[in-house]
């Protein structure tokens, strides 16, 4: 049996976010053999970041970020599984940088698309219903739900692509998320958020 080095095992779970322990077997499982441990780690249901889903995020952090006039101010809570990836830089900067972005977007109201009540939902459909009024009837139904989904993305904090595009390669806060869950082996949570604005 092949020697199962510390970067193998750190190696597999950057690739899989499976747990250390995990990787550890796999590798031992498969003989070192990288491929398959993946694959033996999916067979077994303990790979992806989708898993870590289901797991109850109640360790965290609560970052700000005050712009440099002084008149706008963000909280976030962001929650992991475990004190120790709460301490983890990459975890407080991710945190920080969604209070950044926040700070940036004044109409970003929700952290999820499920939070967003129907009852809104229905209300901007119907101003896109009738915006859309003068166009063929058979084209207003798409037209409204394209106008709704652009709102959506205008709004709900993991379909918004992070201001700072450059940095981030133009991905979305979701795809951020979704990184950091697989880099951290946990499951990563965009709690809530508040915006403060002097005078708003």
């Amino acid at each position: 049996m092949s020697t199962v080095t510390a970067s193998d095992v750190k190696a597999l779970r950057e690739r899989t976010a499976a747990g250390m322990m995990d990787c550890k077997k796999a590798l031992q499982e498969t003989g070192g053999d990288m491929d398959a441990a993946v694959e033996w780690l999916r067979v077994k249901g303990l790979s992806g970041a989708a898993k870590l889903a289901g797991r109850e995020a109640t360790e965290g952090t609560v970052q700000s970020y005050i712009h440099a006039n002084g008149k706008i101010g963000v909280l976030v809570e962001v929650d992991c599984n475990t004190d120790f990836v709460a301490r983890n830089d990459d975890f407080t900067s991710f945190a920080r940088d969604v209070a950044l972005h926040v700070a940036a977007m004044p109409q970003t109201r929700y952290v999820t698309e499920e939070e967003v009540p129907q009852d809104d939902r229905e209300a901007e459909l119907r101003v896109y219903e009738q915006q859309a009024a003068d166009r063929p009837e058979n084209v207003r139904p798409r037209i409204a739900e394209g106008k709704l989904r652009k709102w959506l993305e205008e709004v709900v904090l993991l379909h918004q692509v992070h201001v700072n595009a450059d940095k981030y390669e133009g991905k979305t806060i979701e795809e951020l998320r979704v990184e950091l869950s697989a880099k951290t082996g946990e499951n990563v949570v965009i709690r809530r958020f508040a915006r403060f604005q002097v005078g708003a």
